[in-house]
């Protein structure tokens, strides 16, 4: 069997867990998902907000007891893409960004940490 096919077989089999594991995510699996929609500021201003915060007590993800976050980039009615994140992760990134942040919505009551999206993207060794 020459390596090329070898290398396809990995990647292959690679594909298909992460294939199970969403499935499982959307379907079979127990885990409980949050799921929260950001409409056009995150395109204006390349971050997306995380709410951690409102009226002074801990809310969004500092309250969630889910096991995913499912966070939906929309163009008014649209939806533009979904971020699917597991909550453990998304604290971690949150945590990094922790220091910029910006109080948002009814009354300015809601804090959220801001995160740029190409830092999102950008693995840092």
């Amino acid at each position: 069997m020459p390596k090329a096919n070898k290398k396809f077989d990995l990647d292959l089999k690679y594909g298909q867990q992460r294939e199970k594991q969403v499935a499982n995510l959307l379907i079979a699996d127990k885990s409980k998902v949050e799921v929260k929609t950001e409409r056009d500021w995150w395109a204006k201003t390349g971050n997306i907000a995380i709410e951690i915060e409102s009226w002074g007590k801990p809310s969004g993800l500092e309250a969630t007891e889910a096991d995913y976050w499912v966070h939906i980039l929309a163009h008014g009615k649209q939806d533009f893409c979904k971020l699917i994140f597991k909550v453990s992760q998304l604290k971690k990134i949150v945590k990094k960004f922790s220091k910029n942040t910006k109080m948002v919505g009814d009354h300015h009551a809601s804090k959220c940490v801001l995160i740029p999206l190409a830092e999102l993207f950008t693995q840092k060794k």
